[in-house]
């Protein structure tokens, strides 16, 4: 709503509802506030009424003698989480300047069924998650989610302002992308089906029409595991770049989350105040990023005590001691070909290692993003899928990317989970999504 139809309401005789968020528009103006209770504070004459309406939080003033008793004998009634309308006067707050306040002259209110089983007080986990519907109403997961939208969008920008198109990803795959003992096999009209790990192969395709796609959805992993960083259900951006290559890939990744953190840092200061998330750690973010090949990573680990076994993968504890060594992300770089994926490239000068990379966040919030070169030699890649085992059959389809025009490609995969965890300062990525799905939790 405008100033000016503001005013042209207030001519007819009604009061404008306004989002908390605007008030400093309406600064001695009176208007109308729609949300919820979220606290209450009362003395005997004056109660203070913490209204949130989804955009912010103001205080609304109730005070006796200055509105009608009715409205004084409904605030002092009034329970958590009440809907409510407010009408009064946008006001400076006396004691902090920088915050408004409502001085309240009538009130209206929907009053709760009970009592709102989230209190003030502390909750365990279980029970937080279990009122996960009720929970998300909290500042603290209000902020965190105020990120994650904040995020997507710039993922969303980012993307767009470089010449890429987006091209939707199915959900239901006839074959396995990263791993079979890692699927959810659903009945697809009397076929066996898998909800999707990745949107990679097909964006393979697009690749190929387009130049430069990428995919952003929900993906699913059938595993069994109770880390703080794995998820039944989770959303990635993937994008895929026509004739690029690892180093390339590895530049995209490096201003991608560089443009991602600066987008946090410029929108959400509030949020991360809220959240007790120190700026400065958030600030060093800046490119570049350091870039340490497999081997290299390797000894280093080793200096540091941690024994990586021949030619295997890293595990969370090797990724959070490397990448608490640096005050910003690391690119690691070339592992070994016998531990990734059927499609990846392996490197012309070495064959044992695989042009990949994955980038590890700092603070030990471990990889965020992971991808690379992909395999584009026909022969190569159908030695591949046999290698693996996988049924060729499945695959026909992604093999006839290289048998019609084949081309050298790259790309990878960002998890927004573990991003939001990680610029959010989280221990854990449930409270990085509004419903999480884990391996004990499918409900609410």
């Amino acid at each position: 709503m405008s100033v000016a139809d503001y005013h042209e309401l207030m001519a007819h005789g009604e009061v404008p509802n306004v989002s908390i968020r605007r008030l400093k528009e309406f600064l001695g103006q009176q208007v109308a506030v729609q949300g919820w209770l979220y606290n209450r504070r009362a003395s005997k004459r004056i109660q203070f009424l913490e209204v949130r309406d989804g955009t912010a939080t103001v205080t609304a003033t109730v005070v006796s003698g200055e509105c009608p008793d009715e409205v004084f004998d409904l605030a002092s009634r009034l329970t958590q989480e009440s809907s409510v309308r407010v009408v009064g006067e946008v006001r400076q707050h006396p004691k902090r300047p920088d915050e408004l306040e409502l001085a309240v002259r009538d009130l209206s209110a929907t009053p709760t069924h009970g009592e709102f089983p989230i209190s003030p007080k502390d909750h365990g986990v279980d029970f937080l998650m279990d009122h996960r519907h009720l929970w998300l109403r909290s500042k603290r997961q209000h902020a965190i989610l105020r990120v994650r939208h904040t995020i997507i969008n710039a993922i969303r920008d980012f993307f767009n302002r470089d010449g890429f198109t987006l091209i939707d990803a199915p959900i239901f795959t006839p074959n396995a992308c990263e791993g079979t003992s890692t699927l959810f096999e659903t009945d697809f009209h009397d076929e066996p089906a898998y909800l999707t790990q990745s949107g990679q192969l097909y964006m393979e395709a697009a690749a190929a029409a387009f130049g430069k796609v990428y995919c952003f959805g929900p993906t699913f992993r059938a595993e069994k595991s109770k880390t703080r960083r794995h998820l039944a259900e989770f959303w990635m951006v993937e994008p895929e770049v026509a004739f690029l290559d690892l180093e390339g890939d590895m530049d995209l990744a490096e201003r991608f989350l560089c443009d991602i953190v600066a987008k946090v840092l410029a929108d959400c200061r509030s949020e991360l105040e809220i959240l007790e998330r120190p700026i400065a750690k958030l600030e060093a973010i800046q490119a570049p990023f350091p870039r340490l090949c497999y081997d290299e990573a390797v000894e280093r680990l080793a200096a540091l005590g941690q024994h990586v076994a021949s030619e295997d993968d890293f595990g969370s504890e090797h990724e959070t001691v490397l990448s608490q060594q640096f005050d910003r992300p690391i690119i690691v770089h070339r592992y070994p070909t016998a531990v990734k994926a059927f499609y990846m490239k392996p490197d012309p000068t070495n064959p044992k290692r695989a042009l990949c990379m994955d980038v590890l966040a700092p603070e030990g919030y471990g990889e965020i993003i992971g991808g690379g070169q992909r395999q584009d030699d026909l022969a190569a890649l159908e030695a591949g899928i046999q290698q693996h085992g996988l049924p060729r059959e499945a695959f026909e389809w992604y093999l006839d990317l290289r048998r019609y025009g084949s081309f050298p490609h790259a790309g990878f995969g960002l998890g927004v989970e573990r991003t939001v965890a990680w610029l959010c300062g989280l221990p854990h990525v449930r409270e990085t999504i509004p419903f999480p799905r884990m391996l004990n939790r499918l409900r609410p």
